[in-house]
């Protein structure tokens, strides 16, 4: 299962939070903020889906993250490989590294990263 935009911007500020009242997503929003009901549907639609859930105290709902960013971004990054540069990891980094604007620290950061991944297997 995937999320829609809004649901992904919503996503993003409960990841934030890691736990939060309707009250704390709202304010979390800056404005125009959607309304109560828009979050309210887009958090039902969520749980729905297995990202969200909730704890309740009275009558309120103090909601939280099922999923963590990282394996939610991790997914869609390999879902971009696959789709985009023929499951080619190296396709994709060669992209990346000529088609956005690295610095050159940038760059040495990546290589950085990627040399102490080689090193740790």
């Amino acid at each position: 299962m995937e999320l829609s935009k809004t649901e992904e911007q919503l996503m993003q500020h409960l990841w934030k939070l890691e736990t939060a009242f309707m009250k704390d997503l709202l304010d979390s929003y800056t404005e125009p903020k959607p309304a109560t009901t828009t979050i309210a549907t887009l958090l039902k639609r969520m749980i729905g889906k297995g990202f969200v859930d909730y704890k309740t105290f009275g009558k309120s709902r103090e909601y939280y993250p099922l999923v963590k960013k990282e394996d939610y971004f991790s997914k869609h990054v390999n879902g971009l490989i696959k789709t985009f540069f023929n499951d080619s990891a190296s396709q994709f980094a060669s992209f990346f590294t000529r088609k956005t604007d690295l610095t050159k620290k940038e760059l040495e950061d990546l290589k950085a990263i990627i040399d102490k991944e080689i090193k740790n297997l």
